[in-house]
C-alpha cells in the first residue's frame, strides 16, 4: 500500500489554507470584483396577503441606486418558475399540484419574507435605505402555519386555485397484508411523533455574485453550492435559455447540509440584476435575513402503530405522515418526505407495512433536504415506537431489537418497503455498541445519579439508511484525470466539497490507485466551464459515486500507461505489472514510474507510433445499486429535575460505513452529524405564530447547540465492505444525524418516564422537561418541583 493511501488517518490538507485565512469563498470573490454592486431584497411582512400596488419611484431616486426590480419588470422577462426536480401524485392518481415559484412575488405573498422587489446600489447601506422607500400596499388575508389546521377543510387555502392544501398523497407497502398482521397481533402499540422544523444555519450563509458579459451574452454565477451543474441547468430553465449560456463557479463552501442544493430566488435575481445594470451584483444573506428566506427543513407529524405477537416479534407497521412543504415546493422539496421512506423498515424483518405520506402547503418557508433528508425522520419513528413497545411488553430495549434483526445469512434482504439491503452484520454492530457503552452496567449509574438528585437515562437506536441513491437508479458521477508534461496530475471532480475533506481523500485515492505523490496532485471542482459534467455532493454519495468514476478513469490511465511503458521498456505489454506507482517487467528489476510515463506521453519521439499524445482519461459512471450504511447509537443523559436541563454524559456509536477511506475524516463526519441531531432534539425549532410571523428569528430565540453541551464521543467502526462499488464504501456523511435523533430522545424518555412522564416532543428544552415533570408531580400529589 502506498503511504497515505486508502484507510490511513491522513490529516486534511485543505485545512492549511483555511486556518491561515486563505480560503476562497464567494464573498472573497465579490470583494475582488471592481465595481460590484450590492443587492437588497424587499420582503413581505405578511404571511398571506394580496399585493395591491408597488410604488418603487422613491427607491429609484435614492442615492447610489442603479436599479429597482419588481413584478412589473419581471413580467417583461418571461421567467419560468423555479423548477421542481421530482413529482408526486395525489391519491386519485393525478399529478401533484406544483405552484409557480417565481423569483419575485406576482399577485400575492405567501410567507413572511417572500421576495417582492430588489434594489441594486453602489453600497449595501444605500441598497437597504432605498429598499425601505419602496411602498408596497398589501391586503392581508387569513394564513395557516400548522399542519393539523392546514389539512382541515375549513383552513385558509395557500393556493386559492386548489380545493385544499394537499400537494400530494401517496402510499407504500401492502395495506391488506398490514391489516391482516394487525388483526392477528397480540399487541398493538401506537404513538404520534412530532419532528420539529429546523433551520440549517451553515457557518457560511448563502452568498451569490452574478456577472453578465454583454459581449458573450453569458451569465456567470459565483455561489456556494452543492451541485453546480444541476443548478446551472435549473437556472437556465428559469431564464428559458440553453445551459451553455451560464457558468457556475462554486469555490470553497462553508457548509451546506442540503440547503445549498436548493435553488433560491436570489441566485436568479443577482444574474438578472447584473444584466440590467451591466455590473457584477452581489448578495449576502445575513442571519437576520436567512431566517426569513432560507429554505427550512423537517416539520413532520407521524402517527405510528406497531403490531407485535406475544413474544415481541414485529408483525406490521403503519405510518401516516403529514409533511409540511411550506408555501412553495423547493427544488427537492418532495424528496425528503418520500424518497427515504424505506428507512422505516429499519434493520428488522417486519413482514408488512402500510405507509401514507401527505405533503401539505402552509404559509411558511419552503422545506428542503437537511442532513439526512428523510432518513432521521424515518429512523426516529421506527426506533421510538420500538422503545415504547419494549416498555409496554416489559422487554429490554436492546433485546427486542436483537430478536427482530435481519440475520447475516438472510442478506441480501428485500424489505417489504422499497429497499433491498446487500450487506451488513447488524447484530454484531449491536453487540459492539452494547459492550462499548456498558449497557448492562447502566442501572448502577442510574442509581448513583439518583443519589445526586439527577435523573439518568440511556437511549439506543439501531439505524440503517440509503446512500448514493436514488434507490431505483443511482445518479451518475464524473471524474477526469489529466497529467501534464511535468508528470503532475490534475483530478477534475463532478462532486463538490462543502467541508467534508474531499481534497484529502481524493489525493489518498490517487496515491493508493495510481501511486502519484500527494504534492503532485491538484484537485479541481465547482466550475461548470472547467469540469465537463457532475452531479455534485448530497445523500452521502461522493465516495461511492465519484470513487467509482475515479477508479474507472484510473484504470484507463493505467491501461494507456502500460502501452507507453512497454514501449519505453522494450517489453511486451502482457509482461508488465502495475503497483506502487510503477510499471515493472515481471521477473526483472526493470521498471518505470507512472510520473515518467506521463512525461514521456507528451514527447512525440518517445511515444509509440499512432498513439494519441498525452495522458488524460475521463469516466462517467452510474452504479446499479445504492448502499446502506448502518449503525448502533447509544446515548446517556442526566437531567436536573429542578431546572429541566439535560446533560449528555456519554455517547457511543458503532457504524458500518463499508470501507473506511480515512478514519479521521469519517469520525469527524459522524461527530458533526451527531451534533446536528442532538441540536434538534434539545433546542432547535423554528416556531411560527398564528399570524405567520417567525417567532424564532435570531440566535437569541433559535437555540443552536454549543460545544460545551456535547460530550466526548466514542466512535467505533465495524466495516462490512459492499460489493456494489469498486471501493466497497457505504457513505458516512449523514450517519451521525440519522442515529442521534432517535438515540438522544430515547435517552431523555428513559430518564423522565420513571417519574411518570409518558412522552415529550422535540425539542426537549429545559422548560419543556421541567413543565412535564412538574405536571406529573402535582397530579401525583408529590408537590411542585
Amino acid at each position: 500500500m502506498v503511504t497515505g493511501g486508502i484507510g490511513e488517518p491522513v490529516e486534511r490538507r485543505e485545512d492549511v489554507r483555511f486556518v491561515r485565512g486563505l480560503g476562497r469563498y464567494t464573498d472573497d470573490i465579490a470583494a475582488s470584483m471592481p465595481g460590484a454592486l450590492h443587492m437588497a431584497v424587499v420582503r413581505s411582512p405578511h404571511a398571506s396577503a394580496r399585493i395591491i400596488s408597488i410604488d418603487a419611484e422613491a427607491g429609484r431616486l435614492a442615492p447610489g441606486v442603479r436599479a429597482v426590480l419588481t413584478r412589473d419588470e419581471m413580467a417583461a422577462q418571461d421567467f419560468h418558475p423555479l423548477p421542481v426536480r421530482m413529482r408526486r401524485e395525489r391519491r386519485e392518481g393525478e399529478a401533484s399540484f406544483v405552484p409557480p415559484y417565481m423569483p419575485l412575488a406576482v399577485d400575492a405573498v405567501r410567507h413572511v419574507g417572500d421576495a417582492v422587489a430588489v434594489v441594486v446600489a453602489d453600497t449595501l447601506n444605500q441598497a437597504r435605505d432605498a429598499a425601505e422607500r419602496i411602498d408596497v400596499v398589501y391586503e392581508p388575508t387569513d394564513c395557516v402555519t400548522q399542519l393539523d389546521i392546514a389539512v382541515s377543510p375549513q383552513s385558509p387555502r395557500v393556493w386559492a386555485c386548489e380545493p385544499d392544501n394537499i400537494c400530494f398523497d401517496q402510499r407504500w407497502g401492502d395495506a391488506a397484508a398490514c391489516d391482516a398482521a394487525f388483526a392477528s397481533a397480540s399487541h398493538v402499540v401506537s404513538e404520534r411523533f412530532v419532528i420539529s422544523r429546523v433551520a440549517t444555519n451553515s457557518l457560511e450563509p448563502r452568498t451569490a455574485v452574478g456577472d453578465y458579459d454583454r459581449m458573450t451574452q453569458r451569465y456567470t454565477l459565483h455561489a456556494g453550492l452543492q451541485s453546480p451543474h444541476e443548478m446551472r441547468d435549473d437556472i437556465a430553465t428559469v431564464f428559458r435559455l440553453p445551459p451553455d449560456r451560464f457558468r457556475l463557479v462554486s469555490p470553497d463552501v462553508g457548509g451546506a447540509f442540503g440547503l445549498k442544493g436548493s435553488l433560491h430566488p436570489e441566485l436568479v435575481l443577482v444574474l438578472w440584476a447584473s444584466r440590467q445594470t451591466g455590473r457584477p451584483v452581489r448578495h449576502v444573506c445575513e442571519r437576520s435575513e436567512a431566517f426569513l428566506s432560507d429554505h427550512q427543513s423537517r416539520d413532520h407529524v407521524s402517527d405510528v402503530s406497531l403490531a407485535l405477537d406475544a413474544s415481541g416479534k414485529f408483525l406490521g407497521l403503519r405510518v401516516s405522515t403529514l409533511a409540511n412543504l411550506g408555501a412553495y415546493v423547493a427544488s427537492d422539496g418532495l424528496h425528503s418526505p418520500t424518497n427515504n421512506i424505506g428507512g422505516l423498515a429499519g434493520q428488522y424483518t417486519t413482514p408488512a407495512f402500510d405507509v401514507r405520506v401527505q405533503g401539505v402547503f402552509t404559509h411558511t418557508l419552503p422545506t428542503c433536504p437537511y442532513r439526512g433528508a428523510g432518513r432521521p425522520e424515518a429512523s426516529f419513528c421506527i426506533e421510538q415506537i420500538i422503545d415504547k413497545s419494549a416498555r409496554q411488553l416489559g422487554m429490554d430495549r436492546a433485546e427486542i431489537r436483537r430478536m427482530n434483526m435481519i440475520p447475516p445469512q438472510a442478506l441480501p434482504f428485500k424489505t417489504p418497503l422499497v429497499f433491498t439491503y446487500d450487506s451488513g452484520e447488524f447484530e454484531s454492530v449491536l453487540d459492539k455498541g452494547l459492550a462499548a457503552a456498558d449497557w448492562s452496567g447502566f442501572e448502577s449509574r442510574r442509581s448513583a445519579a439518583k443519589a445526586r438528585g439527577l435523573l439518568r437515562g440511556i437511549g439506543i437506536a439501531c439505524v440503517i439508511e440509503v446512500a448514493g441513491g436514488p434507490h431505483g437508479r443511482p445518479f451518475e458521477e464524473s471524474a477526469e484525470i489529466r497529467f501534464d508534461a511535468t508528470g503532475r496530475a490534475k483530478i477534475l471532480a463532478g462532486s463538490h466539497s462543502q467541508g467534508q475533506g474531499h481534497e484529502t481523500v481524493f489525493v489518498q485515492m490517487a496515491r493508493e490507485i495510481l501511486g502519484v505523490p500527494a504534492d503532485d496532485v491538484q484537485i479541481v471542482y465547482g466550475d461548470t466551464d472547467v469540469v465537463a459534467h457532475g452531479r455534485g455532493t448530497f445523500g452521502s454519495r461522493t465516495m461511492m459515486a465519484f470513487g467509482a468514476a475515479f477508479t474507472s478513469a484510473a484504470r484507463k490511465i493505467i491501461d494507456k500507461g502500460r502501452i507507453i511503458a512497454a514501449h519505453l521498456l522494450e517489453a511486451p505489454e502482457q509482461s508488465l505489472v502495475f503497483g506502487d506507482g510503477h510499471f515493472s517487467v515481471r521477473g526483472t528489476n526493470r521498471h518505470i514510474s507512472l510520473t515518467d510515463v506521463a512525461r514521456a506521453a507528451f514527447a512525440t519521439t518517445r511515444m509509440p507510433h499512432g498513439l494519441e499524445i498525452g495522458l488524460c482519461e475521463r469516466a462517467i459512471v452510474a452504479l446499479e445499486k445504492p448502499t446502506f450504511p448502518n449503525g448502533c447509537h447509544i446515548c446517556e443523559v442526566e437531567i436536573d429535575p429542578l431546572t429541566g436541563l439535560t446533560d449528555i454524559v456519554a455517547y457511543t456509536v458503532v457504524d458500518d460505513v463499508g470501507t473506511v477511506m480515512n478514519p479521521m475524516l469519517v469520525n469527524g463526519q459522524i461527530h458533526g452529524g451527531i451534533a446536528q441531531g442532538i441540536g434538534q432534539v434539545l433546542s432547535e425549532q423554528i416556531i411560527y405564530g398564528d399570524d405567520g410571523q417567525i417567532v424564532t428569528g435570531s440566535f437569541m430565540d433559535y437555540a443552536m447547540p454549543r460545544a460545551d453541551g456535547l460530550p466526548a464521543m466514542q466512535v467505533r467502526s465495524h466495516p462490512v465492505p459492499t460489493a456494489t462499488n469498486p471501493l466497497g464504501v457505504k457513505g458516512a456523511g449523514e450517519a451521525g444525524t440519522v442515529g442521534s435523533l432517535p438515540a438522544t430522545m430515547s435517552a431523555i424518555q428513559d430518564a423522565i418516564m420513571p417519574e411518570g412522564v409518558d412522552r415529550i416532543d422535540m425539542p426537549a428544552t429545559p422548560l419543556a422537561i421541567w413543565k412535564a415533570l412538574r405536571i406529573v408531580r402535582e397530579k401525583s400529589g408529590r408537590g411542585r418541583i
